[in-house]
């Protein structure tokens, strides 16, 4: 009997607010099929929409079982890797998602804790990152768009799972790529080849570290 590899679930999002790339995306797609530690990277797109991001998540958690599950979103005027440390159970949009749903101080999931906290290894993580040069940092608020909802969505599935309870994950905000730049209104982005070598750095330091 062969004993599948165990998996990393990496997922994206597709473009939203106007943009034609969303470098999540790209960066996933970059990763997938990778081995890490031993460890297969399965990449998957979600929708940048509220409630239907969530349930894709669900259905591909279900489906691939993974040892470790990174949810990657773009934070435009961010200058490094952000290894995001707590999702809220807060749902408030400044612009509408890619259905046009706009929510304002809702829940991520009615009667659910306040918060969650990544159970990935972050500060590990953050210094094995840095140390090869890529720039990152620790972040503790993922926002209140469909990023947040994904991450608080994600770290419920694992803590009310009961065949995901042994899994762990967390969410990167990533920042533009130079070529998004200018239309975004900052100077602060980073190379897609820097972003999928941090973001691999930073997968191998969680698969090496269980704290």
């Amino acid at each position: 009997m062969v004993t599948a590899t165990p998996r990393i679930l990496v997922t994206g999002f597709d473009p939203f607010g106007g943009a034609a790339l969303n470098p999540s995306w790209l960066v996933a797609q970059a990763l997938h099929g990778r081995r890490i530690a031993g460890h297969t990277v399965q990449a998957a797109q979600l929708p940048t929409v509220f409630g239907l991001s969530a349930l894709r998540l669900g259905e591909l958690l279900q489906q691939h079982r993974p040892a470790l599950a990174l949810c990657l979103g773009l934070a435009a005027g961010r200058a490094a890797l952000s290894l995001e440390r707590v999702a809220i159970n807060v749902n408030d949009a400044r612009i509408p998602d890619n259905h046009g749903a706009q929510p304002v101080d809702g829940p991520v999931v009615n009667g659910g804790p306040a918060a969650y906290f990544s159970n990935l290894p972050v500060k590990a993580m953050l210094q094995a990152i840095r140390n090869e040069g890529v720039a990152a940092e620790l972040s503790n608020s993922a926002g209140t768009f469909v990023c947040n909802h994904v991450f608080y969505a994600l770290m419920h599935q694992l803590a009310v799972q009961p065949g995901l309870r042994a899994a762990r994950g967390g969410f990167v905000h990533l920042p533009c790529l130079p070529e998004q730049a200018s239309a975004a209104g900052t100077t602060h982005c980073m190379a897609l080849p820097d972003m999928v070598r941090g973001l691999q750095l930073g997968l191998r330091a969680a698969l090496a570290h269980t704290a």
